[in-house]
C-alpha cells in the first residue's frame, strides 16, 4: 500500500463507530502490508467486553505477526450520554490495562469493579506472539500520568504545540519512572495535522475544519488550550458563536459541513493552528515535524491527509520517525 511504499513506519486507524470498524480495517491491512506497524488510535474499552477486546488484540497481533498496537482512549462525554454507556474513568482505564495484560499472560481473572463483574475471565487459546503494546490517548495531566504508570506509551492529541508535546512527554516519563517502570521503554506518539504543498482550500479542510470540531468539544478543547498555555477566555469566546450555541452540545463535526467548520475555525486566535500543526511547503512542514521529535516525541502520527499526499513531505523529512 501507499504508506509502506513511501517508507512510513506505521499506519493508524481512528475508529469511528458509525463508519470505521477497527478490527475489520486492521485485519484487512494486515493482509496487504508486510512491514508497517498497524495502530489503533484509538478505540474505547467501554464498548467491548474485556474478553472481546483481549481476543481482538491477540488476533490482530497474530495476523500482523507482531505489528499491531492497541491504543485506548476516553472519547468524549457526549458520546457516552448518547450511547447510554458509562463514561470511562481513570480507574476503569487503569483496570482495563491490568485485565488485558493478565488475560494475555494466561491468567484466569476474577474482577469486580468499574468495568463490571467478571467471575472467571480466561483466554483458553492464546496466540503464539507477544501481546500488543497498550497505548493510552491523553491530553490532561492526570490521564498523561496514568499512561506513564500503566501503559506502554501515550498517544498525544493533534493541536498540541511542540513545547506542549515536550512538557507532556516529560510528565508521562516521570510517572513511568515513579511507578518503577523503565521510562526508556515508554513511547510517545504525537499526532500532528499536516497539509504539505496544499492549496488554501485544502488547508482549510485538512486543518481548520478539524480544529473547529476539536476545540468545540467540552473537556478536550479546554485540555488543549491548558496544555498549550493559551487564553481560556479566547476558547470561551469561540464557543459562544451562534453556530455552535444552537447545536445544544451536539458535536460540531457531526452536525456541520466541513466548509462551515473551516469558517468557524477562522475565528480562533491567530497563531493557534499554525503553531500546533505543519502547514506550508514540504520543507517547512518537515522542519516543523522535526520540532515535535526534538521536543520528545518518539514517533509522529501524520493526520489530515492520506498517504498519497505525503510523498513530498516524506522526501523532505528524511529519517524522522513517522
Amino acid at each position: 500500500m501507499a504508506a509502506e511504499a513511501l517508507g512510513l513506519s506505521s499506519v493508524w486507524i481512528g475508529e469511528r463507530y458509525d463508519t470505521k470498524d477497527l478490527p475489520s480495517l486492521a485485519g484487512a491491512l494486515s493482509q496487504v502490508t508486510h512491514r508497517v506497524h498497524i495502530g489503533a488510535a484509538v478505540t474505547s474499552p467501554g464498548l467491548r467486553h474485556p474478553m472481546v477486546l483481549a481476543s481482538m488484540g491477540q488476533t490482530l497481533q497474530s495476523l500482523t505477526e507482531g505489528r499491531f498496537r492497541l491504543g485506548l482512549g476516553r472519547s468524549a462525554s457526549w458520546r457516552w450520554r448518547a450511547y447510554g454507556a458509562p463514561s470511562p474513568t481513570l480507574t476503569s482505564l487503569r483496570d482495563s490495562a491490568e485485565v488485558l495484560r493478565r488475560l494475555w499472560a494466561g491468567e484466569t481473572v476474577d474482577y469486580r469493579g468499574p468495568l463490571g463483574s467478571f467471575p472467571a475471565l480466561r483466554l483458553a487459546q492464546r496466540a503464539d506472539v507477544e501481546p500488543p503494546p497498550l497505548l493510552l490517548a491523553a491530553v490532561g495531566p492526570k490521564t498523561v500520568a496514568l499512561a506513564g504508570e500503566a501503559y506502554d506509551g501515550v498517544i498525544l492529541h493533534p493541536f498540541l504545540t511542540p513545547e506542549a508535546v515536550g512538557a507532556t512527554a516529560a510528565r508521562a516519563r516521570r510517572a513511568c519512572e515513579q511507578a518503577g517502570r523503565d521510562p526508556e521503554l515508554f513511547q510517545v506518539y504525537a499526532a500532528v495535522v499536516v497539509a504539505p504543498e496544499a492549496t488554501a482550500e485544502d488547508q482549510r479542510r485538512a486543518v481548520a475544519a478539524r480544529a473547529a470540531g476539536y476545540f468545540q468539544v467540552e473537556g478536550l478543547g479546554d485540555a488543549l488550550v491548558d496544555a498549550n498555555g493559551w487564553d481560556p477566555e479566547a476558547l470561551a469566546a469561540y464557543r459562544c458563536q451562534p453556530e455552535l450555541v444552537t447545536l445544544g452540545g451536539r458535536p460540531a463535526d457531526k452536525a456541520l459541513s466541513r466548509d462551515a467548520l473551516a469558517d468557524l475555525a477562522m475565528r480562533l486566535p491567530d497563531g493557534w493552528l499554525a503553531s500546533s500543526s505543519a502547514i506550508g511547503d514540504a520543507t517547512t512542514c518537515a522542519s516543523r515535524l522535526r520540532e515535535f521529535v526534538s521536543a520528545g516525541a518518539d514517533e509522529l502520527i501524520l493526520h489530515g491527509t492520506t498517504a498519497d499526499g505525503l510523498g513530498s513531505l516524506v522526501a523532505a523529512t528524511g529519517d524522522s520517525p513517522a
